[in-house]
């Protein structure tokens, strides 16, 4: 049978093919459909990109054209071609000083073909699959020359808020400095100075309508008011000046020494291939808090999304492209689902440059001088100081940011390379072996990695433990070489030979022998005795109170007695002193120095951590937090009385006041949980019944029940099913209500309003053993499933 019939039309002209019985119609072709989510947050974005992509261009001295048509570049090309959907790409801040230091040295053109050389050279990059490559430089390094570009960029802009104009370098601007506050321009002092404090005060508006005028990004309206007042008064200031497209400048040949030219094709293409990919990641872990199913980025098709942009932005006489965390964090926020949310903030960008000339012609210059700057000092993050000092990373930060302040950004990525592998030697060699003795017993413990470097120091030390004498060693390290391994090795089989004991242990105390460096570790040895120990018991560390179902084939002896205590030693009340026992044998040598650390500095946990007293609830199991991390308060049905109606209990009152107001703390966590016994009173209980110190205290879960009895709100429920019974219903609504409650304390109440306090939702079902927190929105009362990845989000 043929695949197709003719058949004549009237006229005898025309022919059509039919399709067999047996064939399946034709496909329709697939509709191009844009999810409101996406549009939402193009849009949102958009706002954000408008302003900043100016900015930019103006710190960087290349024409102002050039910011906006880097901007729809990213979005429509990089938004399409990457491989993070989520991430938005644009001219960012991390730029600005590479690109003035090429317009100033070679001009605009060759800038631009710079640009384009360094495209090419991340596509050829990507197609060579490296990009995982650039995920191991240490992130001291990335946040310093970060925190280096930051400053160099504040101190330009903080000419041109003042009035004057930035000089090339940040020790001219700095010499520069007396003078220009010697000549204040009053109008662009006060129109810069109206910008900051819009930027500072919009996020923090308190309340309701606070929380839906904060929708509105406030980049935008802090330009929006700044060139309003400016333009209501009458103040003379420069103004954004977008010449005509006709005379926009395109890319032509490079022209400069090649070194020249090649060094800063490579500053370029390391600048933004490594603030790409590392931006990728951090979006995967934003979405990934939002919504699990939401993929991974390919990084190698990042990189080359990225280059192709770069190619493209370049030719039309854009600035550099790389992804932006400002701009691709409010894309996750927004709702954003698809990398159609990116290119349609591309589009909209292009339909700016074209149809809001006028518009955008109004803006004064300070005020955008005034948002770069800011941008510039948030650059050089408390948080990413406070994490590069914990780990002992902050002189590599140091040397990468004062590098690239006042030599350049290559050079300041190199000095902090050549810092990271310096310190990172020094932690080899320096390995801290001491030797001690009690009781009759010598202790050499050894602190760090144990390499050929070591082998002198720890021989000498093994040499002071007499000979037949009993000895312990405590390797506390996770690598050891083989120059290590046969000096140890040696020394315990001669040692032994003589009449003496050698008992070696690893990092938790776990007795361990050596094995050959090509066996596991002395690391993974005592992580395979551990997984041993938890595959015989499940319950690890819980076992010597045996409050539980958890049975051992075998039990340890010590001093002839089980660890495990019977029924009869249960009942004589002899379970506590062991479990301090079992502590203090096996925990406290892991804890000692974090636990003298914490008494010596003082406790400064984050969060509140607000739960029921029910014993299956382990709050240090279920948060997975050690000691100082968490301030918890604990009662029968995780109550927090209104102000004025404790009845003589201030007890919750007292912990919420010093939480806030002395700790700091930076959230307050409501935790409830299944089965709980005072939810389970309060649904049996009468009104007004107060005969007992009990019903009198849950007096404070009545709001609770009328919660829930009311049918206007909301019925609180998990997500994808409604609640199992009535005592589970009471639960989810507890939590929600007794967040209400805590917003009725002035400390809390203060706290918000200032927006140093979050506060969160949680339920914990204890048959699951499985967390939920409260949805973003706490009206709709949805409790999300926490997966493997976890985020807690603020409720409104």
């Amino acid at each position: 049978m043929s695949a197709y019939v003719p058949a004549r039309t009237a006229d005898s002209t025309r022919t059509k093919r039919l399709h067999p019985p047996h064939s399946p119609p034709p496909t329709p072709p697939r509709r191009f459909r844009i999810a409101g989510a996406d549009l939402s947050a193009s849009l949102a974005v958009f706002l954000i990109a408008l302003p900043l992509s100016l900015g930019i261009a103006l710190a960087t001295g290349a024409p102002l054209q050039a910011g906006l048509v880097a901007a729809a570049v990213g979005g429509l090309v990089a938004g399409r071609l990457g491989g993070s959907p989520l991430q938005v790409s644009g001219p960012a801040a991390g730029l600005t000083v590479v690109t003035a230091d090429l317009i100033q040295r070679y001009g605009w053109r060759t800038t631009c073909a710079v640009t384009v050389l360094a495209g090419l050279a991340q596509i050829g990059l990507g197609c060579l699959r490296v990009a995982r490559t650039a995920l191991a430089v240490s992130p001291a390094i990335v946040h310093g020359m970060l925190a280096g570009i930051g400053v160099t960029i504040a101190m330009a802009q903080l000419h041109i808020v003042l009035g004057g104009t930035p000089q090339s370098a940040v020790l001219d601007n700095l010499r520069a400095l007396p003078a220009q506050l010697a000549r204040l321009h009053p109008a662009a002092l006060s129109v810069s100075a109206l910008t900051l404090a819009v930027l500072l005060v919009w996020p923090r508006l308190p309340g309701r309508t606070g929380h839906l005028l904060r929708k509105v990004p406030a980049a935008l309206v802090a330009v929006a008011a700044a060139t309003a007042t400016a333009s209501v008064t009458g103040l003379s200031l420069p103004r954004v000046d977008l010449p005509s497209w006709r005379s926009h400048a395109m890319a032509g040949l490079p022209e400069g020494p090649v070194l020249g030219i090649a060094a800063a094709v490579l500053t370029i293409t390391l600048v933004c291939s490594v603030q790409s990919l590392l931006g990728a990641v951090a979006v995967d872990k934003l979405a990934a808090g939002r919504d699990p199913h939401l993929g991974r980025s390919d990084l190698d098709r990042e990189l080359l999304g990225q280059g192709a942009a770069n190619v493209v932005s370049g030719s039309l006489g854009g600035l550099p492209i790389a992804g932006v965390a400002v701009r691709s964090s409010a894309n996750v926020q927004s709702g954003a689902i698809s990398r159609n949310s990116t290119m349609l903030h591309g589009v909209w960008l292009v339909v700016a440059a074209l149809l809001m000339v006028p518009v955008l012609e109004l803006i004064p210059l300070a005020s955008l001088a005034a948002l770069v700057m800011a941008v510039g000092i948030r650059m050089v993050s408390l948080h990413h100081i406070r994490t590069v000092t914990r780990h002992r990373e902050v002189l590599v930060y140091a040397v990468t940011a004062l590098g690239v302040v006042f030599l350049g950004v290559l050079q300041g990525v190199a000095l902090g390379v050549v810092m990271a592998v310096a310190v990172a030697l020094h932690r080899l060699a320096h390995t801290r072996i001491t030797h001690q003795e009690k009781a009759g017993v010598h202790h050499v413990r050894v602190r760090g990695q144990l390499t050929f470097l070591a082998v002198p120091r720890l021989s000498r030390t093994l040499h002071l433990v007499p000979t037949g004498a009993n000895a312990v060693v405590e390797l506390d390290g996770s690598f050891m070489d083989h120059a290590a391994y046969e000096s140890l090795q040696d020394w315990q089989k001669t040692h032994r030979a003589r009449g003496g004991t050698v008992d070696l242990t690893g990092r938790a105390g776990t007795h361990v022998s050596i094995a050959a460096p090509e066996a596991p570790t002395l690391a993974e040895g005592a992580e395979a005795a551990e997984a041993a120990d938890v595959s015989a018991c499940r319950c690890g560390p819980w076992t010597p109170w045996r409050n539980h179902q958890c049975e051992r084939p075998t039990f340890a002896q010590t001093d002839g007695q089980p660890d495990e205590p019977t029924e009869g030693s249960r009942a004589s009340g002899h379970q506590l002193a062991r479990g301090i026992s079992a502590f203090q044998r096996n925990t406290a040598p892991l804890v000692r120095d974090e636990l003298a650390r914490l008494a010596r500095e003082g406790q400064r946990p984050s969060q509140l951590f607000l739960t029921c007293a029910d014993s299956r609830l382990v709050t240090s199991m279920i948060t997975s937090s050690g000691p100082g991390d968490l301030f918890v308060v604990r009662n029968v049905g995780n109550l927090v009385p209104l102000p004025g109606m404790e009845s003589g209990d201030d007890s919750v009152a007292a912990a919420i006041e010093y939480a806030v107001d002395v700790l700091l703390v930076r959230s307050i966590t409501v935790c409830g949980h299944s089965g709980c016994g005072a939810m389970q009173a309060l649904l049996g209980s009468e009104p007004g019944d107060s005969r007992t110190p009990l019903r009198r205290w849950l007096r404070h879960g009545l709001p609770s029940m009328e919660r829930m009895s009311d049918g206007s709100r909301p019925a609180a429920r998990i997500a994808g099913r409604a609640s199992a019974d009535a005592i589970e219903q009471l639960c989810l609504v507890n939590v929600v209500q007794q967040l209400e409650h805590l917003r009725a304390h002035d400390s809390v109440g203060r706290a918000l309003s200032e927006s140093r306090l979050e506060l969160h939702g949680m339920y914990f079902h204890v048959g699951e053993a499985q967390a939920y927190l409260l949805a973003a929105s706490e009206e709709d009362a949805v409790f999300d499933r926490v997966g493997a990845v976890g985020e807690l989000r603020s409720p409104a």
